[in-house]
């Protein structure tokens, strides 16, 4: 089952202000989505979001997210494959299901599945 390629890397940020700035002026867009929690840039299709303090899923550096069409049958071909599960599939709203597994050498990989 092929994926649908790259197309969201999140970043951990310690301070979330100065870290929209430096995107900011980097992607040459403002962000599309300001929260406090979350901060979403779409730029030329990719999406980049800074999560500060690494979120409630303790992130230490830079995930990049593979979307895929069935986010479970996905998981099973990685998992058979030697991934280890480090963040099941769950909804993060609007539809969109997200889960992280770590390869062999213990990289984050992420998988986004929207509905």
């Amino acid at each position: 089952m092929t994926t649908q390629g790259i197309k969201t890397v999140l970043h951990p940020v310690s301070d979330l202000a100065k870290a929209k700035e430096v995107y900011a002026a980097l992607l040459g867009v403002a962000p599309q989505t300001d929260s406090p929690y979350y901060v979403g840039f779409d730029a030329e299709g990719q999406h980049i979001g800074l999560v500060p303090g690494g979120g409630p899923q303790g992130m230490t550096s830079p995930v990049a997210y593979w979307h895929v069409h069935d986010i479970e049958a996905k998981l099973a071909e990685v998992t058979a494959a030697g991934a280890v599960v480090k963040e099941a599939a769950h909804e993060v709203g609007g539809g969109r299901l997200v889960a992280t597994v770590t390869d062999l050498d213990g990289n984050v990989l992420g998988l986004i599945q929207d509905r």
